[in-house]
């Protein structure tokens, strides 16, 4: 499990974020490191902002995709793992909406007033653990640039999910926040070698008025079912007081048409009379299929409790029933 993590407490949106290895057997308990890794089997930190003045992330790099892959592009004698993630840097862009909500400004890049721009970013790496980051087209080593003045992914891009569909189509889900619209929105690009991409527009917006993603939709995580062939999509509802929750739509190619299954959010909060881990919001959903006779899959997510202080942790699907959930107790990382 690759994570990102800072030592700041919250104290301030930009504080410096960097990405951590754990490892389990079991998908349920998990070890973790406490200092940088050195060995091929140590766990802990993994990679740091970059430090070069120019880069898109110097202030924050989150993990969002490890992918097992060969790339003719790349040398390298044997299977390389590719690592997608969101970079962040200094750069701030307007963002007025944040005035009349409560968006969280740890989880949305907010800080003063404005919001802190993100773009994509590969590094790869041959163990999971010594990464090397690979510069896209964009100036900044990004993957690609937020589109132009207008469009809906002009302030930020974020969260980078990429699926391997066949060889030379990769699928990248994304979101960014359409100013026209007031939502936030799910948007999908697509490449032949992972490295280089072709945006395709946004494929999913907010949900109905009242509803758990009234202000629209992000952390998209896509996976292909085993068993029909189609495309489940977990992402993180906004609701309109900026609480989240955790919303599933499923699209028979995995491009185009993507149907809630349900209106109500399949994980939510808990309740807002505990002190829980998670009572102030679920969201970053990482949906697994698990393999065996037991069709049931696994849902990691993070929550956020009253202080603002996030952790990770699981819940299980109600047999082959991918619209119920339940948490599995005691579990947090």
């Amino acid at each position: 499990m690759w994570y990102h993590g800072n030592d700041s407490s919250g104290q301030t949106s930009a504080s410096p974020d960097s990405i951590g290895l754990a490892v389990s057997n079991n998908g349920i308990h998990w070890e973790r490191g406490t200092g940088a890794v050195s060995s091929s089997g140590d766990v802990g930190l993994v990679m740091k902002c970059g430090q070069d003045w120019w880069t898109f992330d110097t202030v924050s790099v989150r993990p969002t995709e490890v992918l097992i892959m060969s790339n003719p592009k790349v040398r390298a004698s044997s299977t390389m793992f590719f690592l997608y993630y969101t970079g962040c840097s200094n750069e701030k862009v307007d963002f007025d909406f944040i005035h009349d909500n409560k968006l969280n400004p740890e989880r949305f890049y907010l800080e003063n007033g404005k919001i802190l721009k993100t773009l994509p970013g590969l590094a790869i790496s041959q163990d999971g653990r010594h990464w090397a980051r690979i510069e896209g087209e964009h100036h900044s080593g990004a993957l690609f640039d937020v589109g132009s003045q207008g469009e809906w992914d002009s302030l930020s891009i974020a969260a980078p999910q990429v699926v391997f569909h066949s060889d030379g189509d990769l699928r990248m889900y994304y979101h960014s926040f359409d100013v026209q619209n007031g939502q936030f929105c799910i948007g999908l690009a697509r490449s032949r070698d992972g490295i280089n991409w072709v945006k395709l527009g946004k494929i999913m917006t907010g949900g109905k008025r009242g509803s758990f993603d009234e202000l629209g939709a992000i952390n998209a995580c896509v996976v292909r079912n085993n068993k029909d062939g189609k495309y489940l999509m977990v992402y993180e509802g906004v609701a309109a007081d900026g609480t989240t929750g955790i919303g599933l739509t499923v699209s028979s190619d995995g491009l185009r048409g993507w149907e809630r299954l349900q209106d109500e959010a399949i994980l939510k909060p808990s309740s807002s009379e505990s002190d829980g881990w998670d009572c102030k919001g679920v969201g970053s959903p990482c949906l697994v299929q698990m393999d065996g006779d037991v069709d049931e899959w696994r849902l990691y997510y993070t929550g956020v409790n009253r202080q603002g202080r996030t952790g990770i942790g699981m819940a299980v699907s109600q047999g082959n029933d991918i619209c119920s959930f339940r948490r599995w107790l005691g579990f947090q990382l």
